[in-house]
């Protein structure tokens, strides 16, 4: 098996959680080597075209622990140095969580003292009383191609940057900085996630119309350094794409505007679960299979522990199914789909999509990676509240 280093470095200078998310962002296929001198052996994580597929840590052979327990273990090695080697891979898939949610699950579990950190001295679970139970995660991006970026802006820490229901159609990528995504509420404004380097404030809408209102505020959490994207040049990329492959982007973006109004919903105690799934049956998704639904209309739930969870309602050319490219965390391994009586669908060429997605310029790629990034945390996030409200009842 042929191997080759393509990365490596300090954990005190780039975390586990930023690593996955590096490592997923370019598609890498190979195994990444988490190395400390407190453990007899290195840590593994196995990655298939970004995606987390298995991991093992020499650690938790005593409990003969392999896979997502062991990708979760590997958050408390907080020093050591890291090495990602692109090679096949050749061992069985154990793991099938969605990768951005292995990292706000990980990342959260040693906060909380749940996952032991690694080293000379044992690790205390914190006990300040504060609530965990909606840990901010911060969605970074990749390097930014600076072709597109037109121009340059400063904002100070606590300036607001867009407001929610604001109109304009300009779309930054953060530089430097960190920014908070905020909605408002009847209970005041909610911080639902946190971006910085390499993400963006805008969405495809942005680029696409004149006078498109803006879905929700962000603040600058620190100082902040934004490039202004080439709305134009944007938009001509996007206009070379397929119908279908515009089609499935627009989509993509309706689905995290629906989970966010859904989960504020469930934030607010409202959550609207009969309603949406009333008159609805169950429905299976072909497995590997990518649909455009073309009548009728589905309902996107996830099953825990305390109950489903609302997610989003599709409707006329929404997409279903599984994505060839990433993995949002929802249909068809990490949700259900239920549908109404008139519901009927066409199957999408998923080969040709992932063709097409990988002809996409760079920071137009990394904008749709980005929306698919916030999926996932949102969809946490909604997860998160629900168990809350069913812990406090």
């Amino acid at each position: 098996m042929n191997s080759k280093i393509a990365l490596s470095g300090d954990l005190n200078f780039i975390g586990l959680g930023d690593l996955l998310q590096l490592v997923g962002s370019i598609g890498g296929t190979g195994i990444l080597r988490i190395i400390s001198k407190y453990a007899p052996e290195p840590g593994l994580i196995y990655f298939v075209k970004g995606n987390i597929v298995s991991a093992s840590n020499v650690l938790l052979e005593a409990d003969k622990k392999i896979g997502l327990d062991a990708a979760y273990s590997l958050f408390g090695w907080l020093d050591g140095e890291f090495e990602f080697a692109r090679q096949d891979i050749d061992v069985k898939k154990n793991i099938t969580t969605n990768r951005m949610e292995i990292i706000l699950d990980g990342l959260r579990m040693v906060d909380e003292g749940i996952i032991p950190v690694l080293g000379p001295v044992s690790f205390e679970k914190k006990a300040d009383g504060k609530d965990k139970t909606h840990s901010i995660p911060i969605i970074k991006g990749p390097l930014v191609d600076y072709i597109y970026v037109v121009d340059e802006e400063e904002f100070r820490k606590g300036r607001t940057i867009v407001q929610e229901n604001s109109y304009g159609s300009w779309i930054w990528v953060i530089l430097e900085g960190v920014v908070d995504i905020v909605k408002e509420t009847a209970q005041g404004p909610l911080t639902l996630i946190k971006i910085a380097d390499g993400a963006f404030i805008g969405s495809i809408t942005s680029f696409l119309m004149q006078s498109n209102p803006r879905s929700a505020t962000a603040v600058a959490a620190s100082n902040v350094q934004l490039g202004v994207l080439d709305a134009q040049r944007l938009a001509n990329d996007y206009s070379e794409r397929s119908p279908e492959f515009r089609e499935f982007a627009l989509s993509l973006d309706k689905r995290l505007k629906n989970i966010t109004e859904r989960t504020i919903e469930i934030f607010l105690k409202k959550d609207r679960l009969k309603e949406f799934a009333k008159d609805k049956k169950p429905y299976t998704v072909k497995e590997g299979k990518l649909f455009v639904i073309r009548k009728g209309s589905a309902f996107i739930a996830r099953k825990t522990n305390t109950g489903y969870v609302s997610l989003a309602n599709l409707g006329k050319d929404d997409f279903i199914g599984h994505i060839p490219f990433f993995d949002i965390g929802h249909e068809p391994n990490s949700a259900s789909v239920f549908v109404s009586e008139d519901f009927e669908v066409q199957e999408m060429d998923a080969d040709n999509l992932r063709k097409e997605y990988n002809r996409l310029s760079i920071t137009l790629k990394n904008m749709v990676d980005h929306i698919a990034n916030c999926i996932t945390i949102t969809t946490s996030t909604a997860s998160s509240f629900q168990k809350k409200i069913v812990q406090n009842k």
